[in-house]
């Protein structure tokens, strides 16, 4: 398990960046982190690491974003998702095969969403204050 420190969104960008070259196609990289507390941000640093030029925003409303770069990001919003019956009906597990990363937010609405993947990472943002974060990384997978 790896800990880092955060006092910017500047910061949280850096750690993403730096998280993102051990991933390759098919990774998944679960969020934990409240509302606001940088998960997006850090999924910027992940683009910027794959060369990504397109602006990466939250996916809040449209349930999924999807980035091309030397390696793609494929970021889900799962808040009003609950059950794998929701993750088929939006086809969650055709991008399995679009060689990229899923980079997704409100993974624990999916209790063993991390059997999916071969290999995944769970990322926990924690706010410490108005700007600081705790970012943890733990290979779970």
């Amino acid at each position: 398990m790896e800990k880092y420190i955060s006092n910017s969104a500047a910061d949280t960008v850096r750690i993403g960046t730096d998280f993102a070259e051990r991933l390759k196609a098919n990774d998944g990289v679960l969020y934990k982190g409240e509302m606001g507390a940088g998960k997006t941000y850090f999924t910027k640093g992940i683009a910027k690491a794959f060369e990504i030029i397109e602006e990466v925003t939250s996916p809040t409303f449209a349930l999924i974003n999807e980035y091309y770069g030397k390696l793609n990001i494929f970021h889900f919003d799962l808040f009003r998702i609950d059950s794998f019956d929701d993750l088929y009906a939006i086809g969650f597990f055709d991008y399995f095969d679009r060689n990229g990363v899923l980079c997704v937010e409100w993974s624990e609405n999916i209790p063993d969403l991390a059997q999916s993947f071969d290999t995944v990472y769970q990322v926990t943002i924690s706010k410490t204050g108005e700007e600081s974060r705790e970012i943890t990384i733990e290979k779970i997978k």
